[in-house]
């Protein structure tokens, strides 16, 4: 299906990368795996080949760097076909006009299929919720004027077209003239595509209401479609262009026009909003520059719109219209993105058979052989037709996976430089509880990318500002590779130093299908109140292991007296296989002069967040540039000083994503070199 092929490509990938460490930004983290939509059933039937294959993809970054450029490639047909559909749809429709007028000619279809692109991307914005009411009467009435045109042509013309369903007519076809079927299976794939691109915004019904129409309503009406034109041609031979319009009954030519209209706009709208899933998904992946999200239903949350991607796509339909100029440079055109986006999709399915779904070995290769054997059977012949205009599209499709590649590079980098430069634990406790500065009343949230360590950037704002806040919570917000993550699994909080320093970090995991809709209060509060949870269990956890222990002052007893308490290597503390405290001390000056986990101290440490969070939250940002050293490659100062910092500045700012007031907010700059 459509929706599987469109948005599977980084599906598929975010599946592969939740069961071995296999993306290239090192932001995963143990407790990932603890969300509870993360985990999947995994057969035990395979399991050592699996675990070999795992261990091998997550040691070799050769594998992990081929991984993505498969999925950039596919990703990048898969937008390509995103331009192509709408033009192959709109204008193969509008071809009918010439069968109806005998007066329109080529350059006026053109100019009515511009026409019309330009009201279908213009109405975009308004979300498919809104026409929702008339996408499944339209198309129902559509299969049904397939379904009956070709029983009309079958009992007109004859039941012989029938014996097309013998396979042995392929082999006669392919003896009597192999390089006319060998060109013409260009032909044969596109009779498939077209129907799929009408199913790619039904992503909000289930499978298997999907999997019944598909089976009982549109497999059987297209069978009788072009059962139908075959019969019209076997008796009319010379008439080989436009055969479906000249096969429909001259009394019904014209609603079907409209609603053969109709259909191709609806398929064009489906695979646009389609285009604008895979492009969230890429982008919570870190794989596409940030672009203005808006979500257009409330019920329904895979339909959004993305407004400079919307006139990218018009722009370039057009221009693909206009250059081309003839539905059968299209079709060629599409047949190429369609073919790149199935053969990356069946790579990527035979791997996660292999390391998820741990089939036998012999089913693996059988289904390897099969599906992309004849993928790569059709590809070689519309690649025949590259040198005819077809070109243009891989140009395209090249220029799009350059983008996701350097904007990838350049976010590995920037990512990888920060974790080098963070902040030790040994220069915070240096400069004491106060860092150094005066402590003013208040909660300081401190934006930042790491899921570890405190950032350089924290340092610019001790040296920057005259006081900081009271309260400094470090988030970080974080797209982790499954769909969605529960609302109660939202936050995972650590506590940064001794107790008094009152420094905590806190990880907002969000799914590549979440929509981040909560306004600053209303996140403020929800973290508020996860921090909240989150000291009464760590005060829960100390009170159940002094129960056991008498002594807990001893390093030692700490470490055996509970496996749900831990003391890590440089004496943090750890809860759950997750640290409470990032300190460098002993566990001692990690607890701090007030440790004692008394029911006093918790009642303290929540009136003093009570207190800090009255008197106000700050946003605390940092915009962090990158540059290419002096002494680097010059394709890397190329790719870092201009391309990736053009892609960084024109492309949607951090904090128009969050959403953060400006009176609230503070931001100070830093340049890393990588």
């Amino acid at each position: 299906m459509m929706m599987e092929k469109v948005c599977g490509t980084f599906a598929l990938y975010s599946l592969i990368c939740r069961n071995a460490k296999a993306s290239l930004l090192p932001n995963q983290l143990p407790s990932d795996t603890r969300i509870s939509s993360f985990n999947l059933k995994v057969p035990s039937v395979e399991l050592e080949r699996s675990l070999k294959i795992k261990e091998r993809l997550e040691t070799s970054s050769m594998l992990k760097k081929l991984l993505l450029m498969l999925v950039l490639f596919g990703t990048s047909m898969v937008i390509a076909d995103g331009v192509v559909t709408p033009a192959m749809s709109v204008m193969s429709a509008v071809n009918g006009l010439k069968v109806g007028i005998s007066s329109v000619n080529e350059g006026e279809v053109v100019m009515i299929t511009v026409a019309f692109l330009i009201v279908l991307f213009s109405l975009q914005r308004f979300g498919t919720s809104k026409v929702g009411l008339a996408v499944g009467p339209a198309l129902f009435i559509w299969f049904c004027c397939l379904a009956g045109i070709g029983i009309y042509n079958i009992r007109i013309y004859g039941s012989q077209v029938l014996h097309a369903f013998n396979p042995l007519y392929i082999y006669y076809y392919f003896e009597r003239n192999p390089t006319q079927a060998w060109m013409s299976l260009g032909g044969c794939l596109l009779c498939a595509t077209g129907l799929e691109a009408m199913f790619a915004d039904l992503c909000y019904f289930s499978v298997r209401s999907v999997q019944l129409t598909f089976v009982f309503l549109v497999l059987p009406c297209l069978l009788l479609g072009y059962l139908g034109q075959a019969a019209f041609l076997m008796e009319n031979l010379t008439q080989s262009q436009q055969v479906f319009f000249l096969s429909i009954p001259s009394q019904a030519f014209w609603p079907v026009v409209f609603i053969a209209t109709l259909a191709a706009l609806i398929a064009s709208r489906a695979m646009t909003t389609a285009i604008f899933s895979t492009i969230k998904q890429a982008t919570a992946l870190g794989c596409f520059p940030r672009l203005k999200i808006i979500h257009t239903s409330r019920k329904f949350m895979g339909q959004i719109y993305i407004p400079v991607m919307n006139w990218f796509l018009l722009v370039s339909c057009l221009a693909f219209v206009t250059v081309f100029g003839s539905i059968n440079e299209i079709g060629n055109a599409y047949g190429i993105a369609e073919l790149g986006v199935m053969m990356m999709t069946t790579v990527l399915v035979t791997i996660i058979m292999l390391l998820i779904w741990q089939v036998n070995i012999i089913v693996v290769l059988c289904f390897l052989t099969l599906f992309l054997g004849l993928e790569l059977f059709f590809f070689s012949s519309v690649l025949g037709s590259v040198a005819d205009g077809s070109w243009v599209l891989l140009v395209f499709a090249a220029v799009l996976y350059l983008v996701m590649y350097i904007w990838n590079y350049g976010t590995k980098l920037k990512y990888e430089t920060e974790v080098k430069q963070k902040l030790s634990m040994d220069l915070l406790m240096q400069l004491g509880c106060n860092l150094g500065t005066v402590r003013a009343p208040g909660i300081g949230l401190v934006y930042n990318e790491l899921v570890r360590g405190v950032p350089a950037i924290f340092g610019q704002f001790l040296t920057t500002l005259p006081a900081m806040h009271s309260m400094i919570i470090f988030v970080c917000i974080k797209w982790v590779p499954v769909p969605v993550v529960p609302q109660n699994e939202r936050f995972l909080f650590r506590r940064v130093c001794p107790k008094n320093y009152h420094m905590f970090r806190c990880i907002a995991r969000y799914g590549y299908k979440d929509v981040r809709k909560e306004n600053p209060q209303a996140f403020e509060q929800l973290l508020i109140e996860s921090l909240e949870k989150f000291i009464r269990r760590e005060a829960q956890e100390r009170s159940l292991e002094s129960d056991h222990n008498d002594d807990t002052d001893s390093e030692e007893e700490i470490a055996s007296s509970s496996s749900r308490v831990l003391v890590g290597p440089n004496g943090s503390i750890y809860s759950l296989g997750v640290p409470l405290a990032e300190s460098a001390g002993t566990v001692n000056s990690a607890l701090g002069s007030s440790a004692s986990f008394d029911g006093s101290s918790l009642d303290n440490e929540l009136s003093f967040i009570h207190k800090a969070k009255e008197s106000g939250v700050v946003y605390l940002l940092g915009h962090g540039d990158i540059r290419a050293r002096k002494e680097s490659f010059f394709l890397k100062k190329l790719v870092i000083n201009y391309f990736y910092a053009f892609l960084r500045k024109n492309c949607r700012q951090g904090i128009a994503t969050l959403s953060i007031p400006h009176t609230r907010m503070m931001q100070v700059a830093m340049q890393y070199m990588v």
